[in-house]
């Protein structure tokens, strides 16, 4: 007989679930087992995504295509899922943008829309499933953040605080859930292989150029296992991890030249 896997039974919905680390998450719930809700803007991609996971390991599989970023988007994400007589163990937030430069180097619409997905669809999303995984006392919820969380960005102003958002709330989240069987993890990555650097335009920085950039594949592990284990907060990499710390022991002005020096252009 077949070992169980310890996700069967149960269903992990990913956002951002097209490609990058919401692709390799998606893989690391399939391959414990868990069905899989995929859901990004692009429907033939999350459809190829969908049918590659399916197949691999056996899970079912379903594609919502939905802009996250609009607002009442993880609301209508939500009525789509009951409407199929779906259910939601896992919540994995990974969807988000960020864009380099100045705070007026894009338009009013792509830092708030930022804002909007970021923030306000992660929190909408886990406010709408968390009560149903405390009764369950099982799941949780699976942040994306940044290591851009843990000090302020000169130059990327919007991206940083959106993603310290996420940190603190993720971190207050996992002592609620305290003793319930509901997990919550915050997942910080460095420089990582993804779109997301390409839509944000990081790669251009000094940051990128002197930083060793990550797979996709072992960021989304790292998550994954943290998750598992309950990790309150999973900084990948030892140069992450490093960079992360080092900021609560420097003066905060001196902080503050140092990460708008690295998020010069190159």
């Amino acid at each position: 007989m077949a070992r169980r896997k310890p996700g069967q039974g149960q269903t992990a919905l990913v956002t951002g679930a097209s490609a990058g680390i919401g692709v390799d998450l998606a893989e690391c719930f399939a391959r414990d087992g868990y069905d899989l809700i995929l859901t990004a803007r692009s429907e033939g991609a999350l459809n190829d995504v969908a049918q590659r996971l399916g197949g691999a390991h056996g899970v079912k599989t379903t594609t919502i295509a939905q802009d996250l970023g609009a607002i009442g988007g993880g609301t209508a994400l939500v009525n789509n899922i009951g409407m199929r007589n779906l259910s939601v163990d896992v919540l994995v937030n990974n969807a988000g943008y960020g864009h380099a430069g100045a705070l007026t180097s894009s338009d009013l619409p792509t830092q708030l829309g930022m804002i909007d997905l970021n923030v306000r669809a992660l929190v909408e999303l886990t406010y709408l499933f968390w009560d149903k995984m405390l009764t369950n006392k099982r799941g949780g919820v699976l942040n994306v953040a940044s290591t851009a969380a843990f000090q302020p960005g000169p130059l990327m102003a919007n991206y940083y605080a959106s993603k310290a958002y996420v940190l603190s709330f993720s971190e207050a989240l996992w002592e609620e859930a305290r003793g319930t069987g509901v997990h919550v993890s915050c997942l910080c990555p460095g420089p990582t292989e993804s779109k997301f650097r390409e839509r944000a335009g990081t790669g251009k920085t000094r940051l990128a150029k002197s930083s060793k950039v990550m797979a996709s594949a072992p960021v989304a592990r790292m998550g994954y296992e943290g998750w598992k284990r309950n990790k309150r907060v999973v900084v990948t990499g030892m140069n992450n991890k490093f960079i992360a710390g080092v900021g609560k022991y420097l003066p905060r002005e001196t902080l503050l030249k140092i990460v708008r020096n690295v998020q010069s252009p190159a």
